[in-house]
């Protein structure tokens, strides 16, 4: 049984795909606000369209892995100007497949991406975040083993700071 990643709690979607295709025509360098945020950190929902910033692998059988194919095909000549449905469907096949790719972990996993436009070309990066121990899902602010991390750009965020208006 493949798994592919579901949207984690989301009122917008249930299947999730990176989407970096999304921004493919985008002038990347002019990105502000929430186009942004969701270059840097979405991936992409099929039935809204909007963006998550974590997904939960959870397991799938293959008539739902047709369906996502299907779903994301339909989109994909909606919306992302995909010329024929042959050639949308080889396009999601595609996408899914990356995205059933990221699974190679245990069910409930939650999955993060880091994307970047480097010389022309977008990059990603995966991280994944487990809960510590047996107790399942951390609470917020809780600490959680994260996986993948070691090449990501190094943020500072200084809340202490951001308070008082002043942007690090």
């Amino acid at each position: 049984m493949r798994r592919i990643p579901l949207f984690l709690k989301s009122r917008q979607s249930l299947v999730n795909v990176s989407g970096a295709f999304a921004f493919a025509r985008c002038d990347l360098e002019h990105l502000r606000g929430k186009a942004r945020t969701a270059f840097r950190a979405g991936f992409l929902g099929l039935d809204s369209l909007g963006r998550s910033t974590l997904v939960q692998i959870v397991q799938a059988s293959e008539a739902d892995r047709r369906a996502v194919v299907e779903k994301l095909a339909m989109q994909l000549i909606a919306h992302f100007g995909a010329p024929d449905l042959a050639t949308a469907r080889l396009a999601a096949e595609e996408e899914t497949d990356f995205a059933a790719s990221l699974c190679d972990h245990p069910s409930g996993v939650l999955v993060a991406v880091t994307r970047s436009h480097q010389n022309g070309t977008i990059r990603e990066a995966f991280r994944t975040l487990r809960p510590s121990g047996e107790a399942g899902h951390a609470r917020a602010f809780e600490f959680l083993e994260v996986v993948g991390d070691d090449d990501a750009p190094s943020e500072h965020l200084d809340l202490a700071r951001l308070d008082k208006g002043a942007h690090s």
